[in-house]
């Protein structure tokens, strides 16, 4: 029986989990792999203590895209037939972007390698990405002559714009950290042995905040990338009279003007 793909630890309120399969580079080919991803977004959403969460790779990448070797020999989730190849992808990867980018809790990429492909996709599912200073993004679909086939297409604009976005779909060339913290995809460079660290530090000062407050504000960032304004407005005006009614506004609000830190009951 293989080992988890997912190795997952807890500090408090933040997870720290690890892409654990360094031997093919963090690659996403097994649909256990995928189902990992699935079931852990699941445990989060359930979990009200968790409050922010950290995704890394182990080894030098972190996370090399779809196996290669598999797409050669039309294994994994790229065998048989063309319908059964759609449905593979609709059962399997695709399930990724639908659970990891709709979770309310907010999630901080720490790519410690290259994030290729699906990697770069995965990357772009959080809501924060830092890089390591040995870091290499591409959205290289076309190189080996296929799309992006986990929703890298509705991702990538949004995160760095349709100009960018276009840029480096069409020509799948890579980038480094330095070019990917002007286009805006990463939010700062960390040396590679304080990369992890450096994240875990932006979770918990994150995990710091009111677990009511994190997760509707997640919430509203994420519908208002495709709502009008009034709509959105109306939204907040809802969230906005759930999070006036919670213990932990009040809490918060007292250590405020008491000149103290919150003690934060989730309530």
């Amino acid at each position: 029986m293989s080992s988890p793909f997912l190795v997952i630890e807890r500090d408090g309120a933040v997870l720290t989990v690890r892409l654990n399969r360094p031997e093919t580079r963090n690659a996403l080919t097994e649909p256990g792999q995928m189902e990992e991803i699935v079931s852990l977004c699941q445990l989060v959403r359930r979990d009200r203590t968790i409050k922010a969460l950290v995704l890394t790779g182990v080894g030098s990448a972190f996370c090399a895209g779809g196996n290669v070797k598999d797409m050669r020999e039309r294994g994994g989730i790229f065998a048989g037939t063309p319908y059964e190849v759609r449905d593979s992808y609709r059962d399997t990867i695709q399930r990724i972007p639908l659970a990891l980018y709709e979770l309310d809790v907010p999630i901080i990429a720490a790519v410690n390698g290259p994030a290729i492909g699906a990697g770069l996709d995965l990357a772009c599912m959080c809501d924060i990405r830092i890089a390591s200073d040995k870091a290499l993004f591409a959205e290289s679909f076309v190189k080996v002559g296929i799309v992006p086939g986990d929703g890298g297409a509705w991702l990538l604009p949004r995160v760095i714009g349709l100009p960018r976005a276009s840029l480096m779909a069409f020509t799948g060339d890579m980038i480094d950290a330095a070019k990917a913290l002007e286009y805006g995809l990463v939010a700062e460079i960390v040396p590679a042995d304080q990369l992890v660290a450096h994240a875990q530090a932006l979770a918990q000062r994150i995990a710091g905040n009111a677990s009511h407050a994190l997760r509707l504000t997640k919430r509203l960032l994420r519908e208002g990338q495709h709502m009008r304004l009034d709509s959105l407005l109306e939204l907040s005006a809802a969230y906005q009279a759930l999070a006036h009614h919670t213990d932990d506004h009040l809490e918060a609000v007292n250590a405020f003007l008491d000149k103290r830190a919150p003690d934060f009951k989730d309530r």
